[in-house]
């Protein structure tokens, strides 16, 4: 878009200063994001961002989750008498006709704006050391949301359902579109996901029974989605659009399945893929250290199965997206999304042979 364009989205809302730049900002895959700059020394930086509503249709249901998170959030950190509160959450601003509306549409598109954090830089690689951050963050984010007065939307709807992704597959299967079905290597995964598929809905089956309750997760966790300062200290948790109830397992599986695998998920040298116990350790350390005061003995007891459960269902979506020609992830070559499969169920396996030991470490974290 043109920067006259941006400038008169960006004057919409009830901003301090006066633009005086505006420019991309990162390499989102779902958002479009700028940098806006102001003229005023004392003004902040802001970021504006425009939400995919193709991925998110029910933007007004989004916002009202991160409100409700980070005004919780926020008020948290000021009870606990943090200091440099405005880097520790995200802030929001509002529009200027609306003081309870953080977003507006504009032909058709959906924007937001929100402070910049200063001094503040993400991580893309996963070491033992940020791995332990991560588990720290993920876990206190969600302790600090563990009493949250409001019920939050699902803003992606059965997002981490194993159950209704199970049935995706199976109606993928029945159409065959692309006649893929009947391909040996596709009948040999379909028999590795058969024979698991009554334990990998065990959360399901929980949660029918309360026995596991939903808690307010981020459901994204991958180590891009924290704000570090300079000196590598966990400043904030970001990118809440995905933060919506669900099992703790969301937050804690989703983020081995890619930090601990040894390579790429899409990685065509099975023998290279495997289940990194050093990041496993880390990770599990740092988030029971901040999550055990509100994790129930179920939830504790099955971690090493949320380990389990994200690769697994991971293995199931891209093969229905292979079986339904390749539509919602983009694919280089006719094999991806079969290799991405193939990938998960390796990366499962891995997973799998490791299973007591995870059991061991995790009943060990607790007796600290």
């Amino acid at each position: 878009m043109e920067q006259n364009e941006l400038k008169a989205i960006v004057e919409l809302f009830a901003i301090d200063g006066t633009v005086n730049g505006i420019a991309p900002l990162g390499a989102g895959l779902i958002n479009d994001t700028y940098r806006v700059t102001t003229a005023e020394e004392e003004a902040p930086t802001y970021v504006l961002q425009r939400v995919n509503h193709n991925v998110f249709p029910d933007v007004d249901m989004v916002m009202r989750n991160i409100a409700a998170v980070t005004s919780h959030i926020r008020k948290k950190l000021q009870e606990a008498g943090e200091d440099d509160i405005e880097r520790k959450v995200l802030r929001f601003i509002p529009l200027k006709t609306d003081a309870e509306k953080l977003y507006t549409q504009v032909d058709g598109k959906y924007w937001r704006l929100m402070v910049f954090i200063p001094n503040a830089i993400t991580k893309q690689t996963v070491n033992p050391a940020s791995s332990r951050d991560a588990g720290r963050a993920f876990g206190r984010f969600q302790a600090m949301l563990a009493d949250i007065p409001v019920e939050l939307g699902e803003t992606i709807k059965d997002f981490h359902n194993m159950e209704f992704r199970l049935q995706q597959l199976k109606e993928a299967m029945k159409e065959d579109r692309m006649g893929r079905l009947h391909e040996p290597q596709v009948q040999q995964m379909l028999r590795e996901i058969e024979a698991r598929e009554y334990e990998m809905c065990k959360a399901e089956r929980m949660g029918r029974e309360g026995t596991l309750p939903k808690r307010v997760c981020h459901c994204d966790t991958k180590v891009n989605n924290m704000m570090f300062d300079h000196n590598d200290q966990v400043l904030c948790v970001i990118d809440l659009d995905t933060v919506m109830p669900n099992f703790v397992f969301s937050d804690y599986g989703d983020f081995l399945r890619t930090g601990a695998n040894f390579v790429a998920e899409d990685d065509p040298e099975m023998k290279s893929v495997g289940f990194n116990m050093d990041i496993f350790r880390a990770f599990t350390e740092g988030y029971l250290e901040s999550a055990r005061s509100f994790l129930t003995p179920a939830e504790v007891e099955n971690l090493p199965y949320a380990a389990a459960l994200f690769p697994y269902m991971q293995c199931v979506r891209f093969l229905w997206d292979y079986l339904n020609g390749d539509k919602y992830w983009k694919s280089e070559y006719p094999q991806h999304n079969y290799i991405r499969s193939n990938n998960q169920m390796h990366l499962l396996q891995s997973v799998e042979s490791h299973m007591q030991e995870m059991q061991e470490f995790v009943a060990k974290c607790m007796k600290k």
